[in-house]
């Protein structure tokens, strides 16, 4: 009866004994396809398919932590190959993920992604401005300091672009605030110049051009120390000098400009248009502090202008654009003034450059005559009006985002708790069915079980008779077996053994014929003989018929080897009598053989694998080498892979030794017991 249920109990887990053989599978493969897709030796392309089979498998096995995980490395991969609808779409997929998960840190990466994407994709600023306040958010509920940083200065330059520089201003000293806390490296210098030039730049938009001085020094002696912070030094120096400019300290600012020129090889490493800009700057200088070399300063536009269209620059082309014009008006030439404001004023609505634009308007206002010069006034002052309008709701939009923002989430939790109240009284409604539908189903068959249980009891001997039955044939059939192997090796083959003893000797006799004859006879005795053994042999052997074990354990060398996609060689010697071994000894030794390759494809990374089965004197040696990253000996004992192999050799009476260094494989010794 046991043995009954114990076949149904089999049957019915075999299902779930399936499936969690493929999920065991699934995972290792993911588990590669992860690995690799980190792996620098392949390329980018390549690594990215890798990141998409595992994300595949995550996915397919339903683990989200694993898949939102797997993502975000993928997500890194997509923006290296500048994949930027891929991107985007991932990151959107990410923070829903994230957000189902309650994974904060998740929806925190996921935000500033999609932030990125429309300040630097898109040029949406608003809806940037909405993912970084999200981001920023779930970095402060982490506290991750770093997260932090990155999105207040990411959010600081919105600010400043979109003119809300009280805005900007106190999110750069929040992050500066936090970088201090920081260790002192090369990554938190670059961000602390970035934010205090942000800040010289904010406070002279402020009209606060000392404190603006003060900022861009801090930012020189920061750029000092980094290791690669000429560029950086620069760009301070550039942008000292234009402070200098607007305090009408013009010399100060004409001796910074003119200290840029012998830099040239530095900075057009990292652009090229930075060059032109200086000799703009230069000449623009020289005209406001009244300097009366008119040659050399209408040279050094025109240098600035030809450089810009060479570059196809039209932002720098824009700056030297507007400055001709004006260098043209204070020499009172009123045609190249007029060429030169309607370029710039053409130019910079196509680039949407209101700044200069502005400029350009107030020049032709007093170029043109009449209703002309009237309508660029009104434009003047309805652009002047419209940026005004839009510099008041800035603060205002960010202020509204943040607000949207907060009862977005807030509506979010509350949808949430609404969902698992709602979920939980299912729950308990469900419970509460399946409870009664029990007890009506329970009372039902109560009735039929006390039939079954006395149906049972019948059916339980009569198996019980079959088992005992079947035991005894069985056991007759093993008796009957051994039996006639005694008796054709001692019975047959003794006497044949003795009928070619006596042939042999008649081999005297004279006559050739005769002593052929009856070598032939011998020769078929002989093969009698062997063919004999061999059944009495096969008639004792269990390990698996049809087959050599040499054969055997070639065929599971060579699947396993395609399967894990790995080269091979077998060295199998022939000096070994399979047939006086052990079935014990070699199920054994085929099952550590399939150990090892399984453990050298999870865990070895190898491409290459040699198996040697020699004979030395009384021993079966085997020798499994494998060309992987190997592993330390003294840690890795304790792996179940390890201590399956130990305990099977010592099953037999033999030995095991491992050897392995880092990066140079491992090789498994072991030693068996032979003898005939």
């Amino acid at each position: 009866m046991l043995k009954k249920y114990f076949i149904l109990l089999a049957l019915a887990l075999f299902p779930l004994l399936i499936n969690s053989q493929i999920s065991k599978e699934l995972i290792d493969s993911l588990d590669y396809f992860r690995n690799s897709s980190k792996n620098q030796n392949y390329t980018l392309n390549e690594q990215i398919a890798f990141a998409e089979k595992a994300s595949s498998i995550a996915s397919r096995l339903k683990l989200d932590s694993l898949l939102l995980k797997n993502n975000r490395e993928l997500s890194l991969l997509y923006y290296s190959a500048e994949m930027n609808e891929k991107y985007e779409s991932i990151n959107r997929f990410n923070l829903e993920l994230s957000t189902r998960l309650s994974d904060t840190s998740g929806i925190a990466a996921a935000s500033f992604n999609l932030g990125g994407v429309f300040e630097f994709n898109y040029l949406k600023t608003d809806s940037a401005y909405f993912y970084y306040s999200k981001a920023l958010k779930a970095y402060d509920f982490i506290d991750d300091t770093y997260g932090r940083i990155n999105t207040l200065m990411a959010i600081a330059d919105i600010q400043d672009t979109e003119k809300d520089y009280i805005g900007s201003e106190e999110n750069a000293v929040l992050a500066i605030e936090l970088i201090n806390l920081l260790p002192v490296n090369e990554q938190n210098l670059e961000n602390l110049w970035s934010l205090n030039n942000l800040l010289g730049v904010t406070s002279q938009n402020l009209r606060r051009n000392e404190k603006s001085l003060e900022y861009h020094e801090k930012a020189y002696k920061i750029a000092s120390k980094m290791k690669n912070g000429d560029y950086n030094k620069t760009i301070t120096i550039n942008n000292q000098a234009g402070v200098y400019r607007k305090l009408k300290n013009y010399e100060k600012a004409l001796e910074l400009y003119n200290s840029l020129i012998p830099l040239r090889n530095i900075y057009e490493g990292y652009d090229p248009t930075f060059y032109p800009l200086i000799i703009d700057n230069i000449a623009y200088t020289k005209v406001a502090a009244g300097h009366s070399d008119n040659d050399v300063i209408s040279k050094m536009f025109y240098e600035a202008y030809n450089l810009s269209e060479k570059l196809d620059d039209d932002v720098t082309k824009l700056a030297v654009t507007i400055d001709l014009s004006k260098f043209y008006k204070k020499l009172e030439l009123k045609d190249s003034t007029l060429k030169y404001a309607e370029k710039a004023y053409n130019l910079s609505k196509r680039i949407s450059s209101n700044d200069i634009l502005l400029e350009s308007m107030v020049l032709l206002s007093g170029l043109k005559e009449g209703e002309e010069g009237k309508a660029y006034l009104i434009e003047h002052i309805k652009l002047t009006d419209s940026l005004l309008q839009v510099e008041r709701n800035v603060s205002n939009k960010f202020a509204r985002i943040e607000l949207e923002t907060d009862q977005i989430e807030a509506k979010n939790e509350q949808i949430s708790k609404e969902n698992f109240y709602l979920l939980l009284l299912s729950a308990g409604l469900l419970l509460t069915g399946i409870l009664v539908y029990v007890l009506i189903s329970q009372r039902a068959k109560n009735k039929e079980l006390k039939y079954i249980q006395d149906q049972q009891e019948v059916n339980e001997q009569i198996y019980n008779l079959m088992l005992n039955q079947q035991d005894k044939v069985e056991e007759a059939r093993s008796q009957e077996k051994i039996r006639v192997s005694k008796e054709l090796h001692d019975g047959v083959l003794g006497r044949l053994f003795g009928a070619r003893l006596s042939l042999d000797s008649l081999n005297f006799s004279e006559g050739k014929e005769a002593m052929m004859n009856r070598a032939n006879y011998i020769g078929q005795l002989k093969t009698i003989e062997d063919d004999i053994r061999k059944i009495s042999h096969e008639m004792n052997t269990d390990f698996v018929a049809g087959s050599g074990f040499k054969e055997i354990v070639s065929e599971l060398v060579d699947n396993q080897a395609r399967a894990y996609g790995y080269t091979y060689d077998f060295d199998f010697t022939d000096d070994i009598s399979w047939d006086f071994v052990p079935n014990k000894s070699k199920i054994n030794i085929y099952r550590i053989i399939q150990e090892s390759m399984q453990n050298i494809y999870k865990h070895a990374e190898a491409q290459h694998v040699k198996i040697k089965v020699l004979r030395e004197n009384d021993d079966i040696i085997l020798y499994i080498v494998d060309n992987g990253k190997g592993f330390d000996t003294t840690k890795a004992k304790k792996g179940i892979g390890l201590k399956n192999m130990t305990s099977r050799v010592s099953d037999i009476n033999g030995k095991i030794q491992f050897f392995s260094e880092l990066s140079r494989g491992t090789t498994v010794e072991v030693k068996i017991p032979y003898s005939v």
